[in-house]
């Protein structure tokens, strides 16, 4: 099969790795520009173009950027950087979001996950993005490093 999807040895078609050393090897994790906050809301206003999306019992939340957010006047109170892992992994590899997560914890630095069908993307507090790169980037490192 060619284009961007990987075929595995069923002959089915993944979205990427399942390997978490391969994984964490390649995270190459890159941080998106502009700032990022987190808004719920009883539907989707008109125009507003979200990152993500999530349907809860409590309404609808929406991460969009924080410029878009303060010209429609929509009250938010987390401000964050959006860190993207450029490997592809797959959406059915196990503890890449779990290693990730517990470096970052370690550092003491907050993330909220989720995954797109060929990456995974986090949420940080916007002061510690630059931390949070040096952070899994070491992780990185580590694992490429030989055992």
């Amino acid at each position: 099969m060619s284009g961007s999807y990987l075929e595995n040895d069923a002959g089915s078609v993944t979205s990427g790795g399942r390997e978490l050393k391969m994984l964490l090897s390649e995270l190459s994790p890159v941080r998106l520009r502009g700032s990022y906050v987190f808004v719920s809301v009883a539907e989707l206003p008109t125009g507003v173009v979200p990152v993500v999306t999530v349907a809860e019992d409590e309404g609808l939340t929406i991460v969009l950027e924080r410029d878009e957010a303060d010209r429609l006047g929509l009250p938010y109170a987390f401000v964050a950087a959006m860190i993207t892992l450029r490997v592809r992994s797959a959406l059915t590899a196990v503890g890449l979001t779990a290693a990730v997560a517990s470096v970052l914890a370690d550092a003491g630095i907050s993330c909220n996950f989720f995954a797109g069908y060929f990456h995974d993307h986090m949420f940080v507090p916007e002061a510690s993005a630059d931390q949070a790169l040096v952070v899994l980037t070491g992780l990185s490192e580590d694992a490429r490093a030989p055992r």
